[in-house]
């Protein structure tokens, strides 16, 4: 078992790409022949970009899409980490990438200037012979999209610890718990959910419902309403700094939970869901209408829930009856449509992608693979799609051998018919061992179902209109 690591600061990646390459010519030569060194532009709609081309450049461009960045700040980027834009450069590929045209909850325009970054690449730098996209957290929703629209662009896609599932299912899962929090340990709609006026709303919120979660930890009964809302957001059962719990150990599981709350999982989680309300014009998500039991009977960790509820002589029928019967929180409709249209997944691939994900993610549920593949199958392109898992604990806690792996695996699959074995977890894990960098932990894995209120409200589209499904997304 490997510990967390923290991802360092972005501006290390410049330092060593600086460090790879000399600064570009004024009028670079062109194809994977181009001259290497460190490359900078900017977009019309405002988006910088940088890119790096080593010596040797085997021709192979992967175009990274970065993460979630609250800004003010909006620096491009063009490797994930580090010790991974490193060992890609040493590798012989040449990296790229933009900041967005703006900080935040930038799907508004991301995929455009991802492709507006490789245009200019293409112009200033070479054209490649093959591109890759890279994405990750956020940026792996947007790599997801040019999944679906890069075709004759994007030659291949990489996923890691991506929102796969969209903007509108993040908004009501996140919602779903953060509710069952306030109802259940407050009892009273005293903390606003939704529909903030300032990130400082949003973190009043996280302090608030932080608190009631730490409130709730010395007694039986605390405990075990505690576990039923951080099952209905997704909270993973194994936490940083502790051993991966039994599967039958529920009280360390939820002490995982309450670990992954009290670090600050909200204080990201709230001030973040006003930068998503801005550029969306309002509440993305809802509860109204949600049949809580109907939701429990589908969680993943429902053992766990049911175990600590008898544990504490409670009747989980009467507290999720109780919250179906209160929940009362409506969303914007053009706010879900912009989600829809700008910041979702249809699963229809035009290229191969491997989607990789650790299988205890705080930020990301390892449960939006189950939802994504889902969707793929769906639209008949699962030939496509494969997907690999990675025994850590951490929002995109990945090694620079398992971003190079992943990223090797889909260049060979795109020399051949389709993938054969390329991305079993052992032939993964023998060539990322193979590497001599930094380890791997790649195992069989099968998440669990990421519970979908569009899903379950398909039967009655009448009733929620606004619980529809979502529309193809518009480009």
């Amino acid at each position: 078992m490997r510990k967390f690591r923290f991802r360092a600061t972005y501006a290390a990646v410049v330092l060593a790409a600086l460090v790879l390459g000399a600064a570009a010519a004024a009028h670079p030569t062109g194809g994977p022949g181009a001259r290497a060194g460190h490359y900078a532009g900017s977009l019309a709609d405002g988006a910088s970009w940088i890119a790096d081309v080593p010596d040797g450049w085997n021709g192979t461009l992967v175009l990274f899409s970065h993460g979630y960045t609250p800004g003010p700040a909006n620096p491009p980027r063009d490797a994930p980490t580090p010790a991974a834009a490193a060992a890609l450069l040493a590798e012989g590929f040449a990296l790229a990438g933009s900041s967005y045209a703006q900080p935040a909850w930038a799907l508004g325009t991301a995929a455009d200037d991802q492709l507006g970054t490789l245009a200019a690449f293409r112009h200033q730098i070479g054209r490649p012979r093959t591109t890759i996209a890279l994405g990750q957290s956020m940026g792996g929703l947007v790599s997801a999209e040019l999944a679906e629209r890069g075709a004759g662009r994007i030659d291949g896609v990489v996923n890691t610890c991506g929102l796969l599932a969209g903007g509108v299912d993040l908004n009501n899962y996140q919602l779903d718990g953060q509710y069952a929090l306030q109802e259940l340990l407050l009892g009273n709609h005293d903390i606003p959910l939704v529909r903030y006026s300032s990130p400082a709303d949003g973190q009043a919120t996280a302090n608030a419902l932080t608190a009631l979660a730490g409130q709730a930890q010395p007694t039986a009964s605390g405990r075990a309403r505690f576990a039923l809302a951080a099952a209905l957001m997704n909270v993973p059962t194994w936490a940083v700094g502790q051993p991966q719990p039994a599967r039958d150990d529920y009280a360390a599981q939820e002490q995982a939970q309450y670990a992954w709350i009290a670090g600050g999982l909200l204080s990201f989680i709230d001030p973040a869901r006003y930068t998503i309300e801005q550029p969306a014009g309002g509440n993305g998500s809802w509860n109204i209408g949600v049949d809580y039991g109907d939701l429990f009977a589908r969680l993943p960790d429902r053992d766990e829930v049911v175990a600590l509820y008898r544990a504490a002589h409670l009747d989980l029928r009467a507290d999720l009856r109780h919250l179906t019967a209160a929940a009362d929180i409506t969303p914007d409709l053009p706010a879900v449509r912009w989600l829809d249209r700008t910041s979702n997944t249809t699963g229809r691939l035009t290229v191969p992608t491997l989607s990789m994900h650790t299988v205890a993610d705080q930020l990301a549920p390892v449960e939006f693979e189950h939802e994504y593949a889902r969707r793929v199958a769906a639209a008949g392109r699962e030939s496509l799609l494969r997907q690999a898992f990675v025994q850590a604990v951490g929002h995109c806690n990945f090694t620079a051998a398992e971003y190079v792996t992943a990223v090797r695996a889909v260049r060979q699959r795109l020399h051949r018919s389709g993938w054969g074995a390329i991305a079993d977890p052992e032939r993964l894990q023998a060539d990322a061992q193979s590497l001599g960098l930094d380890g791997a932990a790649f195992i069989h894995f099968r998440p669990g179902p990421l519970v979908n209120h569009r899903r379950l409200a398909a039967a009655r589209p009448e009733a929620w209109p606004w619980a529809a499904p979502a529309a193809s997304p518009a480009r």
